[in-house]
């Protein structure tokens, strides 16, 4: 007997690429974000001293406060992955799960 679903299994890998493309392109845009902001603190660093040496307030200098806004930049972008994750990408991995699941339960009822 053929199968009910011919198409279910390429269904189901279509949705396992799609999720999977979502997550390179999230996963893409915040390391390009923090590449930016890492390598644009180091730049200044090599390029402009003076400037980062300028005092913001007694013993707290540009150069401070830019490498304490690197740190910060680095836990928001991980703060915006874990909410992206948390709203998109856990669910649809667990509907992918579900879905298959359900494949795996009726495609051992046709045996």
């Amino acid at each position: 007997m053929p199968p009910t679903h011919p198409s279910a299994a390429s269904d189901a890998l279509q949705a396992t690429r799609v999720v999977a493309a979502q997550r390179w392109r999230i996963a893409t845009l915040l390391t390009t974000g923090m590449v930016l902001v890492y390598f644009g603190f180091i730049a200044l660093v090599a390029f402009r001293p003076a400037a980062l040496a300028t005092l913001v307030s007694e013993g707290l200098s540009v150069g401070i406060v830019m490498g304490a806004c690197v740190i910060v930049a680095a836990w928001v972008l991980t703060w915006l992955y874990i909410s992206w994750a948390n709203r998109v990408y856990d669910p649809a991995l667990a509907a992918l799960k579900a879905a298959h699941g359900a494949a795996d339960r009726h495609a051992g009822d046709g045996q």
